[in-house]
């Protein structure tokens, strides 16, 4: 890896000095287009629509999607190519839920239309659309926004600051983990209703269709890191925003099909990796459900705090079985107050919650891991 990368890599927010002033009036709805309207991206929509966003336009390669979307906003005007839609409609902003192989093109093709941009984690299919994808976006003067929403918790911004405190003395130790009992054999039946499987595939290796490669596209290479990627640019940025580290310097990994027969990418792993004054460990299993969820311990020498979907809690060393939190706050991580940023963003011209330079070290490490986990060797930043 060049040095240029390794800088790109460890930057938290290399952000410009000066962006132009909105347009935008105090009391101005934005407009936006949705660009892929799988389940994600119509969980985005409602979301969009209970802060005011008026949705214009709405694309997806695949008939039932655009169809479910037209229901939620009748009034869209609806497309298939995104393209199309971009060279066509005039809305402040686009939302993008795409999977990860088109993120980055589907960026570029907005940023190239002057589009602010929201944009689904994680950043990139890849380290080096990582850093064409920064190189666009710190070329142009749109606002770009990564739906990495724990940046905007309440809550998890709370912790931060008492571990800036120094409330957990010196950090040896994170360890990141995601458990859900949901792994099972891919679907491979036939699909119900129409898909453009070429705008699909876009830039992939051209292929036949086989259904469970749209179904489940996060699962094959061609398409995405797999839950690597997909969770653990979410618990790796929180691991690094804590502990102030940028990318790891290197990553080792594991992990293997358990039940997700069908699929490239593992349903169980465990990868490590290092950092200047610590290391993390991040893994995952999808065939059980103990401490459902996801879960990150930070492990101090003076208390452990753990980070979850219900908020945090400290306990104090030396620890104790069955110790009583210290400190505790009940709290969930609202997705709404990730795109109100954003939107706040969008009015200002300041950097929002999480720009690129935050995303692309949050997917760094994993996608390190998965280098190490299918080269079978570890993975060193150069």
């Amino acid at each position: 890896m060049s040095t240029n990368r390794r800088s790109f890599v460890g930057a938290l927010g290399a952000a410009p000095l000066f962006i132009p002033q909105s347009a935008f009036g105090a009391n101005d709805k934005i407009t936006y287009a949705a660009i892929a309207t799988g389940g994600r991206g119509r969980y985005l929509m409602g979301k969009f629509k209970q802060l005011g966003a008026v949705c214009t336009a709405i694309c997806d390669v695949y008939e039932p999607n655009l169809q479910k979307a037209a229901e939620l906003e009748p009034e869209a005007k609806k497309f298939l190519d995104y393209r199309e839609l971009l060279q066509a409609m005039k809305v402040d902003c686009v939302m993008i839920a795409s999977p990860d192989h088109q993120h980055s093109p589907m960026l570029m093709a907005a940023l190239e239309e002057k589009k602010d941009v929201y944009l689904e984690k994680p950043l990139s299919h890849s380290l080096d659309q990582s850093e064409r994808m920064i190189k666009a976006v710190r070329a142009s003067k749109q606002i770009v926004q990564i739906g990495m929403q724990r940046r905007s918790a309440p809550a998890l911004i709370e912790a931060k600051r008492l571990v800036d405190d120094g409330l957990l003395g010196r950090i040896a130790l994170v360890k990141a983990q995601w458990n859900w009992n949901v792994a099972a054999e891919l679907d491979n039946s036939a699909l119900p209703g129409k898909l453009d499987w070429n705008r699909f595939l876009g830039t992939a290796q051209k292929r036949e269709l086989e259904p469970m490669r749209f179904r489940r596209w996060r699962y094959f290479f061609d398409y995405a890191g797999g839950n690597m990627t997909d969770q653990g640019t979410h618990l790796m940025d929180v691991v690094q925003w804590f502990t102030k580290n940028g990318a790891p310097s290197a990553a080792q990994a594991s992990g293997y099909v358990a039940k997700m027969r069908g699929s490239e990418h593992p349903d169980v792993f465990s990868a490590v990796f290092e950092y200047p004054n610590m290391m993390a460990t991040w893994t995952l299993d999808y065939c059980n459900s103990y401490e459902n969820g996801w879960t990150i311990f930070l492990q101090g020498d003076k208390a452990t705090m753990i980070l979850d979907d219900a908020g945090y809690r400290v306990l104090a060393e030396p620890w104790k079985r069955n110790n009583a939190p210290t400190m505790e706050k009940q709290a969930p991580v609202p997705v709404e107050v990730h795109i109100q940023n954003f939107f706040d963003c969008m009015k200002t011209r300041q950097e929002p919650n999480c720009p690129v330079e935050i995303a692309a070290a949050a997917v760094a490490g994993p996608h390190m891991a998965n280098k190490a986990m299918f080269d079978g060797r570890k993975f060193i930043r150069a």
